[in-house]
């Protein structure tokens, strides 16, 4: 598989709030993050399709990173979650 990436990942414990209007709020676990991105673990809860643009916090056990929601998009999806970009 051919590599896109930008930026290095970081194996992460974090909790991802996620945002949408259609799919409500829900918290997922991080399996990454990047200066770029982060990639979630959706489990039981529905993929949104690539392309879509979500509300974000992502939490750690200390605290929230980001106490506001920052916007990102759907950028891949893989059989165990979506990979979601910051957009900027």
């Amino acid at each position: 598989m051919l590599e896109h990436r930008v930026h290095t990942r970081t194996s992460s414990e974090a909790i991802v709030e996620i945002h949408h209007p259609s799919i409500g709020v829900y918290e997922v676990k991080a399996r990454d993050l990047s200066e770029g991105g982060v990639f979630v673990l959706t489990g039981q809860y529905p993929k949104p399709p690539v392309g879509t643009e979500l509300m974000v916090r992502i939490k750690r056990y200390t605290g929230a990173i980001n106490i506001e929601p920052v916007k990102m998009r759907v950028v891949h999806e893989q059989r165990d979650g979506v990979g979601l970009a910051f957009v900027r």
